[in-house]
């Protein structure tokens, strides 16, 4: 099974909070075939609060992910900040269907929380990555001056006399009441 590191053990734990904390880099998400970063770091810190009957996971990632420009296709590091909160139950079978609840099989000794990382963490990205420089001005890239080149202009002056007149009807519209 991939991500072996990422099961953390709970059959010999006490009763009570206990702190796990991992490093991930680019090898983490290449192993879910995702290459989308160009580099990863990423600090995970995983709290499990074990219960008598439930297990509940507390998990934070923080650091950085470098991800292309989705317009001048630069790289630029993303900030990144996720956090996710797991309940683990048992029950008679293995059941991942609700995103917030694990049902684990009564005599498991380990969950593996890699998929929950994972998905935790894409999320986290934007959806529209813009690098910095785009967004303060300070970028100079080819691809910025075509962009520019290819904005359309908008027209300074409004001239009435421009406009189709089967349009005027619809303005009667809004001043018949």
């Amino acid at each position: 099974m991939k991500n072996k590191e990422y099961r953390i053990p709970f059959a010999g734990l006490k009763q009570g909070k206990h702190k796990f904390e991992f490093e991930l880099d680019k090898t983490f998400f290449d192993s879910f075939d995702y290459y989308e970063f160009n580099e990863v770091a990423l600090n995970l810190t995983v709290v499990l609060n074990r219960m008598s009957t439930v297990l509940e996971f507390e998990m934070e990632a923080i650091g950085t992910v470098n991800v292309n420009c989705d317009l001048t296709n630069e790289p630029f590091d993303q900030e990144i900040e996720a956090n996710l909160e797991l309940l683990v139950k048992f029950g008679e079978k293995f059941n991942d269907d609700d995103d917030e609840i694990l049902i684990i099989p009564h005599g498991e000794h380990q969950v593996n929380i890699a998929q929950y990382v994972y998905e935790m963490i894409v999320l986290a990205v934007p959806l529209k990555r813009i690098h910095p420089g785009v967004l303060d001005g300070t970028m100079t890239s080819e691809a910025l001056k075509k962009l520019e080149e290819l904005q359309p202009k908008e027209s300074k002056e409004k001239n009435e006399d421009n406009i189709d007149p089967r349009w005027d009807a619809l303005k009667n519209l809004l001043t018949d009441k």
